[in-house]
């Protein structure tokens, strides 16, 4: 996938800036189960994935709470830890065998004062927007996964009913009968 390719969703950039966003990116495999981030660990880079899943996640006593799912053309990150430079409440574990591009802050930052046109990239930072939508209304389970369809069809094909309703917050039997019903 070319840098345009990766940026196309937040705008449009010219050859040089394409140039100056290919020198600062990184690209990394990750295999099924490796971490890309821990909990405790600052978030130092936001990541598009290639190819691959990845979810978020956080333990509590021995089960994972699913905070996120992640699919590939995706950019992905822990939204708290990266804004705030603060420890991560949260571990971010690649599903399957992955590859992302990796932008760190502080080569956001250079490519922002390099050029104005990857002021763009700040839409990446509104990805909260659908989580917000789905745990601040009072949704029904069929219409959490009626959202989460619309929203990002893939999940229903890549992840298990258990993890996509760890991540509505309804029990796996509701999501399962939600299912049955579409």
């Amino acid at each position: 996938m070319s840098a345009q390719e990766i940026l196309a969703s937040v705008g449009s950039f010219s050859s040089h800036d394409l140039l100056l966003f290919e020198e600062k990116i990184q690209r990394k495999i990750f295999n099924k189960n490796d971490l890309l981030l821990r909990q405790g660990e600052v978030c130092q880079s936001v990541y598009f994935i290639l190819s691959g899943s990845f979810f978020q996640f956080q333990v509590d006593d021995t089960t994972e709470i699913i905070i996120d799912l992640h699919l590939p053309k995706e950019w992905m990150y822990n939204h708290p830890s990266l804004i705030d430079q603060k420890p991560s409440d949260t571990t971010i574990k690649a599903f399957e065998d992955a590859e992302v591009v990796e932008l760190s802050l502080s080569h956001l930052h250079e490519l922002i004062a390099r050029s104005q046109s990857f002021l763009h990239l700040s839409k990446i930072f509104d990805q909260t927007n659908h989580r917000t939508y789905l745990f601040d209304n009072a949704l029904s389970p069929a219409q959490k996964y009626n959202y989460i369809k619309n929203a990002k069809p893939l999940i229903v094909q890549v992840f298990p009913v258990k993890m996509i309703a760890s991540y509505l917050k309804i029990a796996p039997e509701t999501l399962s009968r939600v299912r049955a019903n579409y």
